[in-house]
């Protein structure tokens, strides 16, 4: 392998591709090495971001950039032997992948003050030395006129996805915040309700998902048995969906049934084959079928779930006749 020093450059010249040489100081390498100083920058923010597709972006233009540096790298002579070069390929591409993010996270509305994240902060310090490199780039094209007009393109479109990226991340950043608050609120209710299912079952470790679960489990032998597919539905005390189970081949109208038969036994804390003489023209409760956006059901298959004589839910069934639900429904509830 090579030296890592040549002692060529001692002089203060540097060899560009091609075989000629120039000055460090001349103003084609402020330029190339400016890209190079960005490339670094990139690879600290690629290295920052827990975002695969972010990363994967990143890592491409990396090596694009080092396609934009062999150019500027390079004298007449060179440009001729190099096989790839910068095109309105990539600015296409910079193009598409900028339409793309701010589809989701929207226009731009403040200024920006970096450092929401250690990997937008990088983004956008990678983004500021692009556009040092810009103005580098068109000063050395205003006074040379040698390197093609895409190269400013190129580092144009380039700063603008960095900054781009940098605000998805930051946009990423927050949402993944709002989720985690939201998983914390729900494991601290979840917690609380088992908690307190435990106090109201004498400490038995039960809570409504496992009781759920295991007469779900107890419904579909019994739904086996007869050779009726079913969907089967647990809410909370609140009304709220807490357990859904649909069976290879039940009919899909009855998802929805499932769901409004626990509710309604939930609501009613009586089963849904009782209600029906309830809301007949001369029954007490008549007119109540028409009431919760028409989610009370009026015929079996749903039962109020109870537990120490204390109502903490509803069960709801449906796939075969009323009765074949009913029968279904009450294997469930032997569970208790």
């Amino acid at each position: 392998m090579p030296n890592v020093y040549t002692r060529g450059g001692d002089k203060g010249e540097t060899g560009l591709f091609g075989s000629s040489r120039t000055p460090k100081d001349n103003i084609r390498v402020d330029a190339y090495g400016t890209m190079d100083e960005a490339n670094s920058a990139i690879g600290l923010a690629y290295s920052l971001c827990d975002d695969q597709e972010i990363r994967e972006i990143l890592h491409y233009l990396q090596k694009r950039i080092f396609v934009l540096g062999a150019e500027l790298a390079s004298d007449e002579k060179g440009k001729e032997m190099l096989a790839d070069k910068i095109s309105q390929a990539d600015v296409d591409y910079m193009e598409c992948t900028m339409e793309q993010y701010l589809a989701i996270i929207g226009p731009q509305k403040a200024f920006i003050i970096p450092g929401a994240s250690p990997a937008s902060a990088a983004l956008h310090v990678a983004r500021t030395v692009v556009r040092r490199g810009e103005r580098l780039i068109v000063k050395y094209n205003r006074e040379n006129e040698e390197s093609r007009p895409e190269l400013v393109k190129f580092v144009n479109r380039l700063s603008d996805t960095l900054f781009v990226l940098a605000r998805t991340v930051e946009f990423n950043g927050v949402v993944k915040q709002i989720v985690d608050r939201v998983k914390e609120k729900l494991n601290r209710l979840e917690t609380e309700q088992a908690e307190s299912i435990n106090e109201d079952t004498c400490d038995k470790e039960y809570s409504l998902l496992t009781l759920a679960k295991k007469m779900a489990a107890a419904a579909r032998v019994k739904a086996e048995e007869i050779n009726v597919p079913i969907v089967f539905s647990v809410v909370d005390s609140g009304g709220n969906l807490a357990y859904f189970e649909r069976m290879e081949d039940a009919l899909m109208v009855s998802i929805d049934i499932s769901v409004n038969k626990a509710y309604t036994a939930n609501a009613l804390k009586m089963s849904t084959d009782k209600v029906a003489s309830v809301v007949k023209e001369d029954g007490s409760l008549y007119g109540l079928q028409w009431t919760n956006n028409g989610r009370m059901v009026v015929f079996g298959g749903g039962y109020p779930l109870k537990v120490n004589g204390e109502v903490i839910g509803g069960i709801g069934v449906s796939g075969g006749s009323v009765d074949e639900d009913m029968i279904i429904a009450k294997s469930a509830l032997a569970v208790l």
